[in-house]
């Protein structure tokens, strides 16, 4: 179908109540920043990895048997300097090679099975990856029209690709840190037990004290990196919005002023990133210190126990080795924890965007609207996209079957909520709308936007051969019909002089052909969909008068005895329609045929003069 999203902003400002007066998406429905808690997000995303249990186990074992390896190392060196017998210094260099062949061995079988570890970790973070912007995406196709109204393009595209990049970069690696972090502290605390429970007890000390430094820091970070992540969306939205209007920027020379409205958003991004990296880092040095302190300790404890005969110099050597394999880990930990938080605040917004309310469901016994005739009325339509707004007041109207109905009025009167409201993009606050007798809330959605073509102002094409692109909502069209409708949209003749005709393949939205060109492929794509109704918005203003002229002879043929809604601002095109509805302040003021309303001397005589003299 022809159908595609109508900006919301046409007529009715900022659209719905909602996202606009929030661009950070740090606000919940009350108008309050939200208490997200991490653990909940971790826990959310450990459904993702949940789906792959068997790999889970694989990789824990991997981890396990690589760390408990590394482990016996400090054990072994310790073996082998005791092997060096202190005041004759004698060696016994058998009990010394034999302690270090066996490090190697293990080092050697720990870096393998830390290869294999990383190398299915990196294939589970991908799936996972693939399973989120899969879900994303499909959540992307079921929410209403309103929250694309609402919220920046370049925003959704952040939360696409940025925000699940960046946990997909902290499953792959902050998961085995994680891991690694778990058995190496437990595997050294036991070893450094084993050596010298005295000496341990000072851990008891330092470690409490880097827990809490850690938690403390932790309760603020999180809200450092959210912010990072909504400033990048909005940083990213302004740029495709400027992108896509260049040409503009540069007729109207804009280009100092865009400049300056880009610094202060990459401004506002990048004190946003140093304010999150700047608190995430400082957690690093702090940790750290506190455990060179642990360090510093244990080197005294333990040279007061070698001359006191309690431990051996291997012993203090392998105690050294693993507290700093113990330390290690937890000063790690800072740094985890930051990309943790990072990762955290990024799916805050994923599963923002995954919880939003769907488009409503249908009613549970609605039914398909089928053999459709094209009768339309609506009763006492009263809506506006923001409360105490208005848009539509009292609004009601009849088209009987295949009339022609043209809706006119200044720029903002709400002749394009009318379409909203048809196709159900919207829901009236007040009044019903009937098709064929049907109230279209009675009716399945997908039933209803298919008995509709629609032709829009903006016109969508996509990246595919101008076949695929004129028979996008026909499944099957033949190469006959699609060239039959492009020969009475007018198209044909510019098509055949394209390099490849029907199969030339059209950039992204169409670039590489003009704006009139483009909207020419749009009104063939409504004309080849078998509908017994049809709405045009604006959907000629790109083409030449005598173009236009034309397609609307070609249209009033194609689609006799079918219901038509023209909404138009050129007077011109709607001379012979069978209604013509004059729109103003949300209501209409005037209806009629052409020669009715120009009799009447009223806001249509008015139009028409302006645009005739």
């Amino acid at each position: 179908m022809s159908t595609m999203h109508m900006g919301g902003g046409r007529g009715h400002g900022a659209g719905p109540r909602g996202h606009r007066n929030d661009p950070l998406g740090l606000r919940g429905a009350d108008g309050k920043a939200p208490k997200v808690s991490v653990l909940k997000t971790v826990i959310r995303l450990w459904h993702y990895l949940a789906r792959y249990r068997g790999m889970i186990i694989l990789l824990v074992f991997l981890t396990f048997l690589s760390n408990s390896l590394a482990l016996l190392g400090p054990f072994l060196s310790g073996r082998a300097i005791d092997a060096i017998e202190p005041g004759i210094r004698a060696v016994d260099f058998s009990r010394v090679f034999y302690y270090a062949g066996l490090m190697a061995i293990f080092y050697v079988v720990s870096a393998c099975l830390n290869y294999l570890l990383a190398f299915n970790m990196i294939s589970l973070s991908q799936r996972c990856a693939r399973q989120m912007r899969k879900e994303v995406f499909e959540k992307l196709m079921v929410l209403p029209v309103s929250y694309f109204d609402n919220n920046q393009t370049g925003d959704i595209l952040s939360r696409i690709s940025y925000d699940i990049d960046t946990v997909n970069t902290s499953l792959a690696n902050d998961l085995i840190q994680v891991c690694t972090t778990v058995v190496t502290v437990t595997g050294s605390l036991i070893m450094m037990l084993a050596i010298s429970p005295l000496m341990s007890l000072i851990f008891f000390v330092t470690v409490p004290l880097a827990t809490m430094f850690i938690k403390y820091h932790s309760t603020r970070i999180h809200g450092f990196f959210r912010n990072r992540s909504a400033k990048l969306g909005i940083l990213n939205g302004f740029v495709e919005e400027i992108v896509s209007g260049m040409k503009t920027i540069k007729a109207y020379n804009r280009e100092k002023t865009t400049i300056s409205r880009f610094d202060i958003r990459n401004n506002e991004a990048v004190s946003a990133y140093f304010e999150a990296d700047y608190h995430a880092s400082s957690l690093g040095p702090a940790v750290n210190f506190i455990n060179n302190i642990s360090l510093s300790l244990i080197s005294v404890f333990g040279a007061i126990l070698y001359l006191l005969g309690r431990l051996s110099l291997g012993s203090i050597s392998a105690f050294i080795l693993y507290s700093r394999r113990f330390s290690g880990p937890i000063n790690e930990a800072a740094n985890i924890l930051a990309e943790i938080q990072s990762a955290a605040a990024a799916a805050d917004r994923i599963f923002q965007l995954l919880d939003e309310e769907p488009e409503k469901a249908d009613v549970p016994d609605a039914n398909e609207l089928i053999h459709v005739k094209g009768k339309v009325e609506l009763k006492d339509i009263h809506f506006g996209y923001v409360e105490d707004k208005p848009v539509l007041k009292n609004v009601s109207l009849l088209a009987p079957p295949g009339g022609l109905i043209a809706i006119v009025g200044q720029t903002g009167a709400g002749k394009t909520t009318i379409i909203n409201l048809l196709m159900r993009f919207y829901d009236p606050e007040t009044g019903t709308i009937n098709i064929d007798g049907h109230v279209i809330t009675g009716v399945t959605r997908k039933s209803l936007r298919l008995a509709f073509a629609m032709v829009l102002q903006e016109s969508w094409l996509f990246h595919g051969t101008v076949y695929e692109n004129i028979a996008y909502g026909s499944e099957g069209a033949t190469r006959e019909k699609v060239e039959t409708a492009a020969k009475a949209a007018q198209a044909h003749n510019f098509i055949m002089q394209l390099s490849d005709g029907y199969d030339t393949v059209l950039s992204e939205n169409g670039v590489n052909i003009s704006q009139g060109q483009k909207q020419l492929l749009t009104i063939a794509r409504a004309m080849l969909l078998d509908v017994r109704m049809l709405i045009l918005d604006e959907a000629t203003s790109n083409v030449d008068t005598r173009t236009e002229i034309r397609i609307q002879e070609a249209m009033r043929t194609l689609m006799k005895d079918k219901t038509c809604f023209i909404i138009a601002h050129r007077l011109s095109t709607i001379q012979n329609a069978d209604l013509i509805l004059v729109m103003d302040k949300g209501s209409f003021a005037e209806q009629g045929t052409h020669e009715e309303l120009l009799q009447k001397n009223g806001v249509y005589a008015n139009l028409y003069q302006s645009q005739f003299g």
